[in-house]
Order: structure tokens, then sequence, then C-alpha cells
């Protein structure tokens, strides 16, 4: 049987924001991510959230031998599960992650930039509402932008192609499972 390999009549960079309290907001954008890869496609990757504590794909993307630059820029998740940094520390982070996108967006190098956790980071307030929907308006008309993390400002919704919603049905931490290397990690 014969692959075919489809290609749009035209080329147009998509905003994709992946929301909701589920599980796997982060996982779609890394998929999103290794499907770039397949097509030879650079991918930029900037963390917003996390960098306190270790996670998997961090070593993943590095093994894959793809494309991808992955940075993350947080000092984990502000305000909870005991993190000793102050929010001034959280929002300097995160105000450095805004200037990388620009920087990553005016490159030209990318064909696709992945900001996980932005929508947290606007929610704490570690981001302005308006820092985000300029990143929006200035992305090259050609790159891919796709933004994660829970509670998506309308604003950025309505800017948005493609909005998913992840829902949580049932998730095994509240059944005291503690998280998992390789799935919540």
């Amino acid at each position: 049987m014969e692959i075919t390999k489809l290609v749009p009549k035209e080329k147009k960079g998509l905003v994709v924001v992946i929301t909701g309290h589920g599980k796997g907001k982060t996982t779609t954008a890394f998929g999103i991510a290794v499907r770039a890869c397949g097509h030879d496609l650079k991918v930029c990757i900037l963390q917003f959230m996390k960098g306190d504590l270790y996670s998997g794909e961090w070593d993943g993307v590095k093994k894959m031998g793809c494309d991808i630059e992955l940075t993350s820029t947080g000092k984990g998740f502000c305000g909870i599960q005991g993190n000793p940094y102050p929010y001034e520390e959280h929002r300097r982070n995160a105000q450095d992650a805004v200037r990388l996108a620009h920087i990553k967006m005016e490159s030209g190098k990318f064909d696709i930039l992945i900001l996980d956790e932005i929508n947290n980071a606007l929610q704490l307030k570690l981001v302005d509402l308006d820092q985000v929907l300029d990143i929006i308006r200035r992305k090259p008309p050609l790159m891919h932008l796709v933004l994660t993390g829970r509670d998506a400002h309308p604003q950025v919704i309505e800017l948005a192609h493609t909005v998913s919603e992840v829902r949580e049905i049932k998730h095994a931490f509240r059944e005291g499972i503690e998280p998992q290397p390789g799935i919540d990690y």
C-alpha cells in the first residue's frame, strides 16, 4: 500500500489552543512536535511554568534527534505543591519567556512555536493579556503557534483557529496514586 502525503493548497500558520482541566495538554503539544518532526519542521517549545522538577520530555526530545528546541523558563507551578519561589520570581521568569517568544518568532528559524502553560501564566498574572494577544497577532503568517494550559482567556480563544478542551473524567491522583514517570511527567 502506498502512503500519500497531503499538501495544503494554501499554507497558513495556525493558532492552536489546548486548554481545560484534564490531563494531557502538554502531552498534546508534544504530540504536535513529534508529528512536526515527521514532516521535518523546526519546533521551539517554551515552558512557562515548568522547570523546577524533572520531566521526561526534556530528555525524550534530545533522544528523538528531531529539530526541536526546548527551553524551560519557569520555576514550577506558582503557589502550589510547596513551590518555594516568590511570586515576583515567577513573574520575572514568565516575562523573560515572553521576550524569548518574540525572539524565537522573529528569528524565522521555526515552523512551530509552542508556549506550554502560557494560559496558566496568564491566569496567575505572571504575564498580561496584552502580551499574549500581542504574541498571537505578531506571529509570522506561516508559523504555527500552540498555547497550552488551563483556563484559556476568552480573547485568546477568539483569536485561535483551533481550540481543544481537555476534560477530566477520572484521574489516578484523586485515588491517591502518585504521579508516574512517562505518564505524568
